[in-house]
């Protein structure tokens, strides 16, 4: 085996600060708070990575993307699903290029063999060539290889880690205990320069101790009316700012109803950005009515909050 081991260097990443880091994610649409940014911080410079969890829609993929646009990195995102394996999430062999590259070579693989006494003489011939064949010009990188290979540092967002089974964890396992993957064909690959991992989770799974050991933890829950309000100026241009404190307060109402699913903050700011269309300045029965199918996405909920809503919009004067 060739080992093409590349020295681990770590210059650090253009995170200045936690104030910094909160400022511009602010800059570029993403309210946080100082616990966000103070943990956006600690994985850059300690090069560590970072488990999100929280429920659906709370901004634990555009983490990523913001942290991304923030340190001017290429974002590579691995999207999880029930299944996902090495050749999905790390590399694969380009097979119909090796095919190609077969039938081209068909002359010459030709004059290798020929003469050869028998089949063992044949395949110890053909031996040397191989390694032409598994070599980095036929190697596709994945998501994981390619941050891991990103001379300029890079931000790996591996999304919904939960719905991957506990095979793929071991996977990552041993990528980042030491930001390295060995190719049986190639060798050993580290990282010139360690990628800012997150990793996102909705609790369907429970993740594994040793990963969770190897991260810094990170919760995001819904988030109260004043930030709320905060993200939606955020992130709806031209909004009023009474209409975007109503909204805010209705949502947060609404959450506290027995609903299958409560509207996530990515449901509310498309509801925000449906009303300014609809050139709406005020939140009333009939306009909620109207609009209710763009954060209730159950019809037994629907049911649920039509039968609540004069008290819901009472608790958002």
């Amino acid at each position: 085996m060739n080992a093409l081991s590349i020295q681990t260097a770590q210059p650090p990443l253009p995170f200045a600060s936690i104030e910094a880091i909160e400022a511009d994610f602010a800059a570029h649409g993403y309210i946080c708070g100082p616990g966000v940014a103070t943990t956006v911080y600690l994985a850059a410079k300690l090069a560590k990575p970072i488990l999100v969890e929280g429920p659906p829609g709370v901004g634990k993929t555009e983490l990523a993307k913001v942290a991304a646009r923030h340190a001017g990195l290429t974002l590579h995102r691995l999207q999880c699903y029930e299944g996902v394996d090495e050749a999905k999430a790390l590399y694969e062999w380009k097979y119909g290029k090796q095919l190609l590259y077969t039938q081209m070579l068909k002359e010459k693989l030709s004059e290798v063999l020929d003469g050869a006494a028998d089949l063992a003489e044949g395949l110890h011939r053909l031996d040397g060539f191989s390694d032409a064949f598994f070599s980095e010009a036929f190697l596709e990188e994945r998501p994981l290889l390619k941050a891991l290979r990103s001379r300029d540092g890079a931000v790996l967002l591996v999304d919904e880690i939960d719905k991957a089974d506990q095979e793929f964890e071991a996977l990552l396992l041993e990528m980042l205990s030491d930001y390295q993957v060995t190719v049986p064909e190639i060798g050993t690959l580290s990282a010139t320069v360690k990628p800012l991992v997150i990793l996102t989770s909705n609790s369907t799974r429970t993740i594994g101790e040793a990963l969770r050991r190897r991260c810094l933890y990170l919760h995001i829950d819904f988030p109260g009316p004043e930030l709320e309000r905060r993200i939606l100026h955020a992130r709806v241009p031209g909004i009023d700012d009474a209409l975007a404190g109503r909204l805010a307060a209705f949502i947060d109402a609404l959450r506290t109803l027995d609903l299958r699913k409560g509207p996530s903050v990515s449901e509310l700011i498309e509801w925000a950005q449906a009303l300014v269309m609809m050139n709406v300045g005020a939140l009333d029965e009939d306009v909620v009515r109207r609009t209710l199918g763009l954060v209730v996405k159950f019809r037994q909920d629907m049911a649920t909050v039509e039968e609540a809503l004069p008290a819901l919009l009472s608790r958002a004067p």
